[in-house]
């Protein structure tokens, strides 16, 4: 994990691996700031949607304790997000590195939409 101080806050950016291991352990919330669209094509499974154009932070779900963890194609979204929530007063934010295709290049389970049916399905690359 790249971390970056600035003053009192923290910025994070997550790796794949990071980013699936934490969430397995259920120590983050995954928001997905693409748009509803993408979200539908395919997105990580249990994550939430926050679309950037809609987006504030003061709409953002509390968990306890649980790390909020942005993403959304590129990494470049989730990085304008996540300062958003820093400069609206979070002390601690984080974002994937990369994002979904990242998460898609290091071969890790998402939800896509079957094309042939319209119906969901787990797409996992490694066959597992």
């Amino acid at each position: 994990m790249k971390t970056e101080s600035r003053g009192d806050v923290v910025f994070e950016e997550w790796t794949p691996e990071e980013l699936k291991a934490a969430f397995d352990r259920d120590e983050v919330v995954i928001i997905d700031v693409r748009t509803p669209q993408e979200f539908a094509f395919e997105h990580i499974d249990g994550a939430l949607l926050a679309p950037m154009a809609t987006f504030k932070p003061r709409n953002l779900p509390t968990q306890d304790g649980k790390r909020l963890v942005f993403h959304c194609g590129s990494g470049v979204r989730s990085r304008r997000v996540s300062e958003a929530c820093l400069e609206a007063g979070f002390e601690r934010i984080a974002h994937l590195a990369g994002g979904f295709g990242a998460w898609k290049e290091a071969r890790l389970p998402y939800v896509a939409i079957n094309p042939a049916t319209g119906a969901p399905r787990v797409v996992d690359p490694t066959g597992g």
